[in-house]
């Protein structure tokens, strides 16, 4: 047995941790939270509002401009199939979780990943950050999250944020550092600023790479679904959630693959627009 002399109260310094920022922070959070929750709930009712053909044409030029005229036809089949089965309004709802989720998370690594770019040092103090988020398992920040801003869509989100944001910002950064020298080198002789350069040389350069990073962050957002709705969160992993708790087999099934529709069809039409980029 270890010497419980040497025993570390790391558990009790991170809930003092914890307690002191509830306290300290609380109108703070309160705040935070409204703020969020007014775009999470205008986005969601607008989903909701749009007539289902509507969504459906949408989706499926969207991908017809991506990829082609069978994954149009796919995405169409697969949305109507998530409509047939009296799913989607959750699958709306769990849309707008994995869109809010995403765009923060775009927000946040795009401009990491051009400053871990432009520093060594900087991404060596990132990284460690960047395995811990990817790492930790996302019940552990649940729980601050809670405490700080209360169950619903907000602290969904978020935790869909810190799980979803480390890809993005490291193919950011991988891209933007894959820029042939060469290139950069030809632009700084004409003349370029460090602004310029960035915009129009390295970021066009970079984005099949960033493109693939931003794939990897829609997935893992949508891979949260179920965990957001033991948080309040709703959407097709509430049906999921209730199909275990009431041993419902079909109903979970029923969410479930209407989960898998969603991730294939958002991987396909993201892919799509990743091949369609300027190669390096």
């Amino acid at each position: 047995m270890f010497p419980q002399s040497y025993k570390l109260p790391l558990a009790d310094w991170v809930d003092g941790a914890v307690a002191w920022l509830v306290q300290a922070g609380g109108p703070f959070f309160d705040w935070l939270g409204r703020v969020l929750l007014k775009p999470l709930v205008g986005l969601e009712n607008f989903l909701l509002w749009l007539p289902w053909w509507a969504v459906v044409l949408a989706v499926a030029a969207e991908a017809w401009k991506s990829a082609g005229w069978k994954l149009a036809l796919g995405s169409a089949l697969g949305l109507v199939f998530i409509g047939s089965l009296g799913l989607w309004t959750h699958a709306m709802r769990t849309l707008t979780l994995v869109i809010a989720g995403t765009a923060l998370a775009v927000v946040v690594a795009i401009p990491t990943g051009i400053a871990m770019s432009r520093s060594d040092r900087l991404e060596r103090a990132v990284r460690p950050l960047l395995d811990l988020m990817q790492t930790l398992p996302s019940f552990v920040y649940l729980v601050p999250i809670l405490m700080l801003f209360g169950m619903g869509k907000v602290p969904a989100v978020l935790a869909t944020f810190i799980y979803a944001v480390p890809p993005a910002i490291r193919l950011t950064n991988l891209g933007i550092r894959q820029v042939p020298a060469d290139v950069v080198e030809a632009a700084r002789a004409f003349g370029t600023t460090a602004g310029q350069m960035l915009v129009k040389v390295q970021l066009p350069l970079a984005m099949p790479t960033i493109m693939a990073g931003i794939n990897q962050t829609v997935m893992m957002a949508l891979s949260m679904v179920v965990i957001a709705s033991m948080i309040g969160a709703a959407g097709l992993g509430t049906e999921v959630l209730n199909g275990i708790a009431r041993i419902e087999t079909g109903r979970s099934f029923a969410g479930g693959i209407s989960i898998v529709i969603l991730a294939i069809i958002i991987d396909r039409v993201t892919q799509g627009l990743t091949k369609s980029q300027p190669q390096t």
